[in-house]
């Protein structure tokens, strides 16, 4: 037994009782620690869990260098793989993490064993760890990743994890189960992830789809388990753009997020209904994260200029220039943060200007074409078309192919538009957008932007009529009645290609509507149970009256 022996812990460099070694970890490194002052038995010469072949021969080689067999401080050589939220904290980043020194000096050689023993006058002979201070990849990483939020506090514009929201009160009762995090880039959807396995003090490990292949994550699964058996500690993995993993990645997740060998955080751009699979979905909560307001942006980047730059005066960045950035991020922390970092090299140039800066940064920003705003501007297009607001309409075009948008894709979600919100009322619309897809098709931009502006005010201006498209959703619901979309059709309206069939009375009752005058017969089409059954209104549009629009003529009038 040598539960009493004294070890290093692998992760602080302390002095611990071996036994107490779990207990220790657990408590990020706080608790049992041993004074230095205390006799404790040699751990030296004798096996240890805790101690890799290699360390034991560092230790015992400084021994024998003292000759004082048993004396040093065993070097422990092997920094765990993962990044665990027990491990140093950075300052700002919230990404607990080895640095580089850190690695180094736990990987020392024998010779700088053997001269930390000599520097000491051949004393007790211990070989020092020393621990790197700063991170030399802090400095180089982007602001945005400087001024990660380390805690939930710090967290801007996110009711989830608010006071009182429900992730939060999931860490608080230590319950965090497996979730999706969908929100827009720059929302905090990786600072949330990184923050759970800290609050819980789990290990963490993020993995992405390119360098993650279904051994690699079987491989990682196995160290879960094996941690989660010897010290009780899970395991969080971190899967940032999960849209990105194909089918055969997302369902090696199924057996250990199921069995509770790992809680799986997957974050994704996308609607989750569409890129992550069904039976990975119900295994996950999904949790969406809100767009970030302009005023959010502004305390995020108050928030970092005054890290920045406390003490250096910058009257080109006053409140006014936070938020004329903030509004150009669209609810994007990493892209206001990106910005701001531009703006602090140009704001030193001689000839900086408030109009100047503006210019330089604008020049910088990239419409998402897989993100939101490609989602919005269509929206906003289509809503103005079906409002007759022409103007409206011809702005979010432009905005849209200034932008690089596919002609295209604009051009299919007109010929959507001729049918579902024009329809009945104007049957020429369908063949003219149909025409507008072919000539954009042929012409190609930048000629193609004429067709489609003629498409566009065309529809805008033209009448509406919903009733074909609401006819087929009011169909569409009564399928999912319970019976009635598998009611038998009638007899008469079967078919009957052969002899058997037509013994059995298929056809046999079908009136031919050509054959009578008018085409007009007494004849039931529905099954017996929709008997009467109307799904197609006699009226293009609905009933509603705006409230509004009433108080505005009524102040005519």
């Amino acid at each position: 037994m040598r539960s009493d022996a004294m070890v290093e812990c692998p992760i602080c460099g302390k002095p611990v009782r071996e036994r107490d070694i779990n207990l220790h970890i657990d408590s990020g490194c706080q608790d049992l620690i041993l004074d230095q002052e205390e006799p404790q038995r040699p751990p030296v010469n004798v096996p240890s869990f805790f101690q890799t072949p290699a360390a034991r021969r560092v230790s015992n080689f400084a021994s024998s260098k003292n000759g004082t067999p048993g004396a040093s401080t065993p070097v422990i050589l092997n920094p765990t793989r993962e990044i665990s939220s027990s491990k140093k904290q950075d300052s700002r980043s919230g990404f607990a993490e080895f640095t580089s020194q850190e690695v180094l000096g736990k990987k020392r050689s024998f010779d700088d064993a053997e001269q930390s023993n000599g520097s000491n006058n051949g004393a007790a002979g211990d070989v020092t760890l020393k621990k790197a201070k700063v991170n030399p990849f802090q400095k180089v990483a982007p602001l945005a990743e400087r001024m990660r939020p380390t805690s939930l506090d710090d967290v801007c514009g996110q009711e989830l994890v608010g006071p009182n929201g429900v992730i939060r009160g999931l860490i608080e009762q230590d319950r965090v189960p497996s979730m999706i995090l969908w929100g827009g880039p720059g929302t905090g959807k990786t600072t949330i992830a990184r923050i759970i396995a800290h609050s819980v003090g789990s290990r963490f490990i993020e993995i992405n789809s390119t360098s993650s292949g279904v051994g690699e994550c079987k491989k990682l699964f196995a160290e879960a388990r094996s941690e989660l058996s010897l010290t009780g500690r899970k395991t969080i993995i971190f899967c940032d753009e999960i849209h990105r993993f194909s089918k055969s990645q997302q369902d090696v997740f199924l057996g250990p997020v199921e069995a509770g060998q790992i809680t799986l955080i997957g974050a994704t751009t996308e609607n989750p209904s569409f890129k992550v699979v069904n039976a990975l979905l119900s295994r996950c909560r999904t949790f969406t994260l809100s767009k970030l307001s302009t005023a959010d942006l502004v305390t995020i980047l108050q928030r970092a200029l005054a890290v920045e730059a406390p003490s250096t005066n910058h009257p080109l960045l006053d409140t006014d220039f936070l938020t004329y950035l903030s509004a150009f991020a669209d609810g994007d922390a990493r892209t206001a943060l990106n910005l701001l970092e531009l703006a602090l090299d140009l704001s030193t140039r001689p000839d900086a200007s408030p109009s100047s800066l503006k210019k330089s940064l604008t020049q910088t920003l990239v419409y998402d074409r897989a993100g939101d705003q490609h989602y919005d501007t269509i929206s906003a297009l289509h809503k103005s078309i079906r409002g007759s607001d022409p103007d409206a309409a011809l702005y979010y075009l432009a905005r849209m192919l200034q932008s690089g948008e596919d002609p295209l894709y604009i051009a299919r979600r007109l010929v959507v538009v001729a049918s579902e919100d024009v329809g009945l009322a104007d049957n020429t619309m369908l063949p003219l957008a149909t025409a507008a897809y072919t000539a954009t098709e042929k012409l190609g931009m930048p000629e193609a932007r004429i067709p489609l502006a003629h498409a566009t005010v065309a529809l805008a201006l033209a009448s509406k009529s919903t009733r074909a498209y609401r006819g087929l959703s009011a169909a569409m619901a009564a399928l999912v009645e319970p019976g009635v979309a598998g009611l038998p059709v009638p007899v008469h309206l079967r078919n009957a290609p052969t002899r058997l069939m037509k013994e059995m009375g298929y056809g046999k009752e079908y009136k031919y509507n050509p054959d009578f005058v008018d085409g007009r017969v007494m004849q039931e089409y529905l099954p017996d149970k929709l008997r009467g059954r109307r799904f197609l209104e006699d009226r293009d549009l609905g009933t509603k009256v705006d409230e509004e629009l009433e108080e505005e003529d009524g102040g005519w009038g």
